[in-house]
């Protein structure tokens, strides 16, 4: 069989013990017939079948699953590495050592600014102490840490101390990401960045990017950082062609959720992107035949609209992130979150802003509608 995805990031529960304002899925309580250990067991086999690497277990909270060890020993046990990412609000350093028996590699923590931001973001007092705590007993055990963090108009402001703070954690790497408006952070939308904030946000990732790689700490760029401004390569890792070349959703990555529910992105919205679920069909069939995973196969840009659309580097792009623009309009290949739209508008001697049109329903990955107002600087 072709190979077709490298890697997958798993949802093995919903439940969690953070309440953040800017999560996505609304995690909380566990999902309604989340999978049995066997039926979880089964999908481990069925995933190093399908030729996945990487198998990155998220929640909710991974480790409230009581049976999460044993699916990340079984990961392991199937020659895929076995890596996670955390709220960290609870590792001990007798759970860090079981993390390690188990196989888990490395370990991300979610941390959204400094201590009195993370804690108003994260929803609960004493996460960030509880966050670093974990990256220590991490550090002690031998479990590679790393870091991730949103970034919004509360976070922002804190990037620097944020990089100084993990960098004095001996973190191995960071992955910097824009907030949406999914879940929660659809509700509280007024905690994003407006697209026209864009241009003083980038010049202060770029030094941030150079920094990093002279701390020999990797900086990674989500799916909806950069798009073709001047600081593009530097995100990217500095090299002559790194830069962004469109959606990779369903060709190299996979989202599963704790029901069996298959996507070709995690973060994508569960309603139109839902290929099929493990227990009515194979992971093999599911990735082969649906197009909810194959809609990017053809590389083509018939979504494009609005300036995405108009775009010179429309065919190559296409759009940015899918889940980034669905979550702003209710469909793809409009994306607003872009250094270079922002940049061109500028030019124009304009800027983009979007208002809240429509509420989420308030349901697991869901998103509202926001009207984009184009307007005079």
């Amino acid at each position: 069989m072709r190979k077709r995805q490298s890697r997958a990031i798993w949802e093995i529960t919903l439940r969690c013990n953070l309440s953040c304002l800017h999560c996505g899925s609304r995690a909380d309580k566990a999902r309604n017939h989340e999978l049995s250990t066997g039926e979880a067991l089964d999908l481990v086999r069925q995933l190093a079948e399908v030729g996945i690497d990487e198998v990155a277990l998220i929640g909710g909270e991974a480790f409230l699953r009581r049976d999460w060890l044993e699916i990340a020993a079984e990961i392991t046990k199937h020659r895929m590495l076995c890596t996670m990412t955390t709220g960290g609000y609870g590792i001990s350093e007798r759970l860090a050592k079981e993390m390690k028996k188990a196989g888990i590699a490395q370990c991300s923590v979610s941390i959204d600014g400094m201590e009195q931001t993370h804690d108003y973001l994260r929803g609960r007092k004493g996460s960030w102490q509880s966050a670093f705590q974990t990256l220590e007993n991490l550090n002690q055990i031998g479990i590679v840490s790393t870091c991730n963090t949103q970034i919004n108009r509360l976070s922002a402001p804190e990037l620097f101390q944020i990089y100084e703070t993990i960098r004095a954690a001996k973190i191995k790497a960071w992955q910097i990401q824009l907030t949406v408006p999914m879940g929660n952070a659809a509700d509280n939308w007024e905690i994003l960045l407006q697209p026209y904030e864009l241009l003083d946000l980038y010049p202060r990732l770029a030094e941030l990017a150079a920094q990093a790689k002279k701390d020999k700490i990797g900086l990674l760029p989500g799916n909806n950082i950069g798009y073709y401004g001047p600081f593009e390569r530097l995100l990217r890792g500095g090299k002559t062609w790194s830069f962004w070349n469109g959606c990779s959703a369903g060709l190299n990555t996979l989202g599963i959720e704790a029901d069996g529910v298959i996507k070709g992105c995690p973060s994508l919205p569960t309603d139109v992107y839902t290929g099929g679920n493990i227990r009515e069909k194979s992971l093999r069939e599911i990735v082969l035949t649906t197009n909810e995973l194959n809609f990017n196969q053809d590389g083509g840009t018939d979504h494009l609209w609005g300036f995405c659309q108009t775009c010179e580097f429309a065919k190559i792009c296409r759009g940015g992130c899918s889940w980034t623009a669905h979550t702003f309009f209710g469909r793809r290949g409009n994306n607003p979150y872009c250094h270079h739209r922002a940049l061109v508008q500028l030019q124009r001697g304009k800027r983009e802003r979007f208002v809240l049109k429509q509420k989420a329903a308030g349901i697991p990955f869901d998103y509202g509608e926001f009207e984009l107002i184009e307007e005079k600087i």
